[in-house]
């Protein structure tokens, strides 16, 4: 059993056993009438799979697919990738011997099936809830899980390194990289694959193709080929060819360069391959995806194939589920919806929530592009998630979607800001991680003026480790000329993109913010910020705090548990983490021997640490700074109340922090740290 309370593989005796544990999560299972289910109820891990004919697959499929439709539209997750994989996830099980072969999924939305298939099946109902299954893949959750992975474009590169650490310990067994063609915009695919050409290793990657238009409707034609290249005869005569023609010299250079011009026209012609043909691999393709026999068929025969091998199938996202094929985009993920009509299950508010952080972001830019025709949004493939959307629906051409390629993203604001153009870059938190070089090489040493807008900074809930934006207020400071800044509410926000458009030209400017609803103060018009000023909120006497982004109200609201203990706590929103107010904290240091600093995000090298150095370095640490934020754990998922609540970083935490920090004689309830 592994740290995380799951059983992991084929019970000792040779008979599959569902193994996992509760692990803390409600136990209820999913409701599902076993005599829905012909087959899943027996099928607990592949070698069950493994044992059925090769008609009874189909059903396998469906049921498998009934049963990720029964249990996501009750509990919400990733939706309609993983519908459109369920025939791929049952045939790679059934043809390779994992977990000893190892399948390394891509980015890990298409994952459910196979978590279903792999041990989990009575946990699906868990997924992305504190305490139970990743949305995602996790090493530590399952030996069938080869790699993690929660950003694209990983897999082909993981794959290639596990079939070299393969070669290299003389072992066997098979390598499969199963990658999406939205994952195939992102350079590392490339990279990866232009190295498989050059390794010439034996990896199968298998590129599911459910949008982009990258193949030609040759259906028929093309399958026929496929199945006429992959065939065993085809391979056998290949290498009888080659056998005789090496004992011909020159004479037999010649045949064998006709007979590649010949197959290689007849691809050409027929199939869209010669791209990764040119890359090294064999090229096999499209096949249908949900078409089993034959999906098993062309699988079993590519297994076998030496070298680098690219079998390209199209599926249909939110296959099998109506409302998922009708809207593939809003049901990519879900809540809890009506399994019957797709719509969401989500109670209205009495009182109307205040709007997204991303729509006031949004709103904000259509504001600013209506009046100033040289601003641009860019976005990596999330227009909707970062708010961009709302500003394409009034002015595409202002908004430039680069696909998931975060670095190009970057160099291309970069190569715009060269020209005049003021590009601001909305990307995640955690995936501009990816383009930090591009920021430092292509953004600040020519002191461009580019502005990064940071969605879901901080913790970011369900989605877990790989989605928290935990990391940019140090990997941002620590850029030479770089501003790094964090609003406190909405009409901060607001504030904050107008002042980085129209006042801090001097180098590349970034604000981050969180997911989900802003404060709920009113908004009017945008207005300048003194750079590098912040500002005192609440007077106090007793204790410094000094706060960040979406910290501030929440150390608003511990003040106030604070000052009905007989503590008087000083507020501040520091704003900036970047350039800091130095003149405020000389302030705070001659007037207070305690200062707290409180953060969404890592402790080392954040705002916090900033802090520190300037405090140590500049008053001979007369003032005790205590930094308080994220230390040195990867946060796993959970709501994000359960999370700053587990963190110490709601208000009754971060009330009690300070007491511990003052020294307040009361006991002090233990903080758990998520992730320890």
């Amino acid at each position: 059993m592994n740290q995380q309370g799951y059983t992991n593989g084929v019970h000792p005796n040779g008979q599959s056993a569902n193994g996992a544990v509760n692990n803390g999560v409600a136990n209820h299972s999913a409701t599902h009438e076993s005599f829905h289910y012909k087959y899943l109820p027996d099928i607990n891990y592949p070698a069950d799979l493994r044992k059925l004919p090769p008609e009874a697959l189909t059903d396998v499929a469906n049921e498998v697919r009934e049963y990720m439709v029964d249990t996501i539209t009750k509990v919400g997750g990733h939706f309609g990738a993983g519908l459109g994989t369920v025939e791929l996830t049952v045939a790679l099980h059934y043809v390779f011997n994992t977990p000893k072969d190892k399948i390394v999924i891509d980015t890990g939305h298409q994952g459910y099936p196979h978590k279903i298939l792999t041990g989990r099946k009575e946990q699906l109902h868990t997924i992305r809830q504190k305490g139970g299954l990743s949305g995602f893949l996790k090493r530590t959750e399952s030996e069938y899980d080869a790699f993690g992975a929660g950003h694209a474009s990983t897999s082909i590169s993981a794959a290639l390194g596990m079939a070299t650490a393969r070669d290299v310990k003389g072992e066997d067994y098979n390598v499969v990289a199963v990658i999406g063609d939205g994952a195939m915009t992102g350079g590392l695919a490339y990279e990866a694959m232009n190295n498989c050409g050059v390794q010439k290793r034996k990896i199968l990657v298998i590129l599911n193709d459910n949008n982009m238009s990258i193949a030609p409707n040759v259906w028929s034609i093309s399958n026929y080929f496929t199945n006429v290249f992959t065939s065993p005869t085809l391979q056998k005569l290949r290498g009888s060819i080659a056998d005789m023609t090496d004992k011909m010299d020159d004479f037999g250079d010649r045949i064998r360069k006709v007979a590649h011009k010949i197959e290689g026209g007849i691809k050409a012609v027929l199939t869209p391959g010669m791209l990764f043909e040119a890359l090294g691999f064999k090229y096999f393709g499209p096949v249908n995806g949900h078409n089993m026999p034959q999906l098993v068929k062309i699988l079993q025969s590519v297994k076998d194939i030496d070298g680098p091998v690219l079998l390209h199938i199209t599926t249909q996202k939110g296959k099998g589920y109506a409302p998922a094929e009708g809207d593939k985009q809003f049901l990519h993920a879900i809540g809890k919806i009506d399994k019957i009509t797709g719509k969401s299950l989500a109670k209205k508010p009495d009182v109307p929530l205040p709007p997204l952080y991303q729509n006031v972001f949004g709103q904000a830019m259509i504001e600013l592009c209506q009046k100033d025709p040289h601003i641009v949004g860019i976005t990596a493939a999330m227009p909707d998630g970062t708010g961009l959307n709302l500003l394409q629906e009034k002015m595409p051409e202002r908004v430039i979607d680069t696909g998931i390629a975060e670095g190009h993203a970057v160099t291309a604001a970069a190569g715009m800001a060269c020209e005049g153009i003021v590009p601001v870059v909305a990307i995640y938190s955690t995936f501009l991680q990816r383009a930090f070089d591009h920021i430092a090489h292509d953004c600040a040493i020519q002191h461009l003026h580019v502005v990064f807008a940071l969605d879901r900074g901080g913790l970011a809930g369900a989605d877990g480790p790989t989605h928290h934006g935990l990391l940019d207020f140090a990997y941002l400071r620590c850029i030479q000329g770089m501003v790094v800044m964090a609003p406190k509410d909405e009409q901060e926000l607001r504030n904050m993109l107008y002042s980085a458009v129209y006042h801090y030209k001097q180098g590349p400017v970034s604000m981050r913010y969180p997911r989900g609803n802003s404060i709920g103060v009113p908004t009017g018009s945008m207005q300048a910020l003194p750079l590098g000023k912040g500002e005192i909120l609440r007077s106090g006497r007793d204790v410094a705090i000094v706060a960040i982004g979406n910290m501030v109200h929440k150390s608003l609201e511990a003040a106030e548990l604070l000052w009905q203990e007989g503590i008087s706590a000083e507020v501040v929103n520091a704003r900036f983490v970047k350039p800091l107010d130095t003149a405020l904290l000389d302030d705070l240091c001659s007037r207070f021997e305690k200062v707290i600093t409180v953060e969404d995000g890592q402790k080392q090298g954040g705002f916090g640490s900033a802090v520190l150095e300037y405090i140590g370095t500049h008053h001979n640490r007369k003032t005790d700074v205590h930094i308080h934020g994220i230390d040195d754990v990867f946060v796993e998922h959970g709501t994000q109340e359960e999370l700053w609540h587990d963190l110490g970083l709601d208000a009754e935490g971060i009330a009690n922090v300070v007491k511990e920090f003052i020294g307040f004689p009361q006991h002090l309830d233990t903080i758990e740290l998520v992730g320890r």
